[in-house]
């Protein structure tokens, strides 16, 4: 695929959070799921995600966060993309940097969604450069259902957890305090979201820590030219690199997200009927 996805079957918002407005997709009935975008941008296959999480049962919630919404991810316009993320103030792309400030904006989104649409809580979708932001944002009461897709932040340290430590002890606390799970995805060669990275959560999060490892061959050989040429390795396992083919390894991981949602958020096992 390599056309723009126009968005129109979600409505765009304007939410503001402590005086800061940005734009958010939204689209569904049922419990809020926060869907991240990933770089560079909320890409028809980051749309294509939302929808599944929309047609699960979920009102889904797509902040517009970086780059151009519904664009397909270009080599060129990717590259400026996460040029501008790495230098601006709402990000902390690097080692020493910390947490990144665009999450407590993130979590009032939640807070403000779980408001509107109800229910036991808001799940929460980080993927590549927002992947730790979905962590992050469980230190909002409201967030139960944090899944962290191969999270490529500090990009300069494989080893590396974007948090500073006190957000570090918090989002442990939280977890062993209401008994909450972590689910995670990465390719087992992706270069940005190394077995590095996933020994450090599981250091810090034991087994709150769900870390799920796919084999590279299961990636999707065809990504967009920002995945094939910048990217460069497997990386986005349930967006870019998914081979939308029923029993796949990468079907069954969205699958699994899937699964891990309705179970947070519907534990009774009702759900909406889907929208048509």
């Amino acid at each position: 695929m390599s056309d723009d996805d126009p968005i129109t079957d979600f409505t765009r918002r304007s939410v503001a959070v402590e005086g800061v407005e940005k734009t958010v997709y939204v689209a569904g009935t049922g419990p809020a799921v926060v869907v991240l975008p990933e770089m560079p941008g909320i890409s028809p296959d980051v749309l294509r995600l939302a929808r599944w999480v929309r047609d699960a049962g979920f009102t889904v919630h797509v902040p517009s966060l970086f780059g151009t919404d519904g664009a397909f991810p270009t080599v060129e316009g990717g590259r400026e993309v996460v040029r501008r993320a790495c230098v601006s103030a709402e990000f902390r792309a690097f080692a020493g940097g910390g947490t990144s400030p665009v999450t407590a904006w993130l979590r009032g989104l939640a807070r403000q969604a779980h408001t509107t649409c109800g229910g036991p809580g808001v799940g929460a979708i980080g993927l590549c450069f927002t992947g730790n932001f979905a962590l992050t944002m469980a230190l909002e009461p409201a967030v139960i259902a944090p899944v962290v897709n191969h999270p490529s932040l500090p990009l300069d340290d494989p080893g590396g957890l974007e948090l500073d430590e006190a957000d570090a002890q918090a989002v442990r606390d939280r977890l062993d305090r209401d008994g909450l799970t972590v689910l995670a995805y990465r390719f087992e060669g992706d270069r940005w979201c190394t077995g590095q990275r996933f020994a450090a959560y599981r250091s810090l999060l034991g087994d709150a820590f769900d870390g799920r490892v796919l084999p590279d061959n299961a990636a999707n050989p065809s990504p967009p030219p920002f995945f094939a040429d910048l990217v460069g390795t497997p990386h986005s396992v349930v967006t870019a690199h998914l081979v939308d083919e029923a029993g796949h390894p990468t079907v069954r991981a969205r699958d699994e997200i899937l699964a891990f949602l309705t179970n947070r958020l519907h534990p009774h096992g009702t759900r909406p009927l889907p929208a048509n």
